[in-house]
């Protein structure tokens, strides 16, 4: 029972740091693309959100490229990446806007919990069902 509680938990954790870090490289991007060219923020929150969400299936499908296959073992409970993992990068890129914040810099709109979350459950929705297992 602990081993099946600690392959779980490790699992979404890795899962989410690597959505996390295609967070952060997404983040990087806007802002280079912010500072060449005009801020351009999609006004409308349910586009960004389906914006941000094919950003990550983007992101999921150029992952692939790169790592074909589950970066963990598939967890016992099936899907369970599909909600949490995109939940803890959602965070994680709330906590980047909030620092942004506090140094008096504007965070672009990924570096906020709805939009992070997005781009991790596209990602998470692509590699799920593309991932070739081992």
């Amino acid at each position: 029972m602990l081993e099946f509680l600690l392959e779980l938990l490790l699992g979404i954790f890795f899962e989410a740091a690597f959505e996390f870090v295609a967070n952060l490289l997404g983040a990087l991007i806007l802002h280079v693309f912010e500072w060449l060219f005009a801020r351009g923020e999609i006004a409308t929150p349910f586009f960004a959100f389906l914006a941000f969400l094919s950003f990550g299936g983007a992101a999921g499908l150029l992952s692939l490229l790169l790592l074909p296959h589950p970066l963990v073992h598939r967890a016992r409970i099936p899907g369970i990446s599909l909600v949490v993992s995109p939940i803890l990068a959602g965070l994680g890129m709330a906590l980047v806007g909030s620092a942004l914040r506090r140094r008096s810099k504007e965070p672009t709109q990924i570096e906020s919990f709805a939009y992070g979350f997005a781009f991790a459950l596209g990602m998470s929705i692509v590699r799920f069902f593309l991932a070739k297992s081992h």
